[in-house]
């Protein structure tokens, strides 16, 4: 039998390498727009984040994101990102 694959990405805060499904992905589109990605596949320059709340207000103190998006996220994006970790957690 043939052991399928699980695709594995890196934390941008932790640097922890963890399955797909255990992380957020946020993508910066090729119009310099800033979405979070629940299908993993959208176009554009992509970070994942680790479904963590500690990991979350890390990124959002230390700017982790826009550095490495090489854009201004919006508070909007951080606002909607909060909500999904909470609804992960409950």
């Amino acid at each position: 039998m043939k052991i399928k694959k699980i695709p594995m990405r890196t934390c941008i805060v932790t640097k922890e390498k963890l399955p797909k499904q255990e992380l957020i992905r946020v993508v910066r589109t090729p119009d310099g727009d800033v979405i979070i990605d629940k299908t993993g596949k959208a176009n554009g320059r992509g970070a994942y984040l680790k479904k963590d709340l500690e990991v979350f207000n890390k990124a959002r103190q230390n700017n982790i994101l826009n550095r490495h998006l090489e854009v201004e996220v919006p508070d909007s994006i951080f606002d909607e990102l909060g909500s999904m970790i909470d609804e992960e957690e409950k």
